[in-house]
């Protein structure tokens, strides 16, 4: 659409959708940010035909002026090398990078379970993604020394949740703190495990990290009594993690996911 020589192009970015204001040769001269309420311009002379370009898409009362200034978050996080910057991890990306360095045979009598725990990372990220644009931040597959890593770390207004992710599809789920069988299996401390790695979390970023289990696709969940200190989810009622509110501001959430998303905040552990 065009409007007094303006496009107006629709684009998504971290989750945030944004309609960018284009000249015709491309050149961007502002953008209009739906959650925010806001058009920023890029300069002031172009103010009325950008207003007019942007009408049929406002969907109510919007400020309007220069870009907001950034905070030292944004600042730092712009400031960060591109090989430390977690941020654009994908969901499973440890297990991505491990199967194609070693993709195993071609014919297994067997699946192989990194594709089942990929899948299941992969699922639990995606829901997690949906919950950017109320506030939430989530960074995937953060690696911590030894080879662990923490599956995915949700951070938002209700706090910090280090979640680890378990591949049930179809299996009955026990959980006996800190044992967890799953099917027929034998029973693993995997509780203990979940709980090491947000105390892990914690003591990187200096703040409280809770622990989450998420069963992806279970048959079937049975608890003999509340696990201490961890949430037991399945991948269906992670939206729940984002009714939590009021125990950080913005601008917290903001400082949070800056130091959490540098590779040296987990490498100092």
């Amino acid at each position: 659409m065009c409007v007094d020589g303006l496009r107006v192009v629709p684009t998504r970015r971290h989750g945030r959708e944004r309609l960018y204001v284009c000249l015709p040769d491309g050149a961007n001269v502002a953008w209009y940010d739906r959650e925010a309420a806001r058009v920023n311009l890029l300069g002031d002379d172009r103010r009325e035909e950008v207003l007019r370009a942007l009408a049929p898409f406002l969907t109510g009362p919007v400020t309007v002026g220069p870009p907001p200034v950034p905070t030292p978050a944004e600042l730092a996080r712009l400031a960060l090398p591109p090989d430390d910057d977690l941020a654009p991890n994908r969901p499973g990306e440890a297990l991505l990078v491990a199967l194609e360095r070693e993709p195993g045979p071609a014919h297994r009598l067997r699946p192989d379970p990194r594709r089942r725990a990929l899948a299941a990372e992969q699922a639990t990220g995606e829901a997690l993604d949906r919950l950017d644009g109320a506030g939430w931040h989530t960074l995937h597959s953060l690696p911590l020394p030894g080879g662990d890593r923490v599956h995915h770390l949700l951070i938002g207004p209700g706090g910090l949740f280090a979640l680890h992710v378990l591949p049930a599809r179809r299996h009955r789920v026990r959980v006996a703190d800190p044992l967890v069988t799953l099917g027929r299996g034998a029973p693993l401390p995997l509780l203990r495990r979940v709980r090491a790695d947000a105390d892990r979390a914690s003591y990187a970023l200096t703040a409280q990290v809770r622990p989450v289990l998420v069963l992806v696709e279970p048959a079937r969940v049975s608890l003999t009594g509340p696990p201490r200190s961890v949430r037991v989810l399945t991948d269906r009622e992670l939206p729940r993690l984002a009714r939590t509110g009021g125990m950080l501001k913005p601008a917290d959430v903001e400082a949070l996911h800056a130091v959490a998303r540098d590779r040296a905040t987990w490498a100092r552990l």
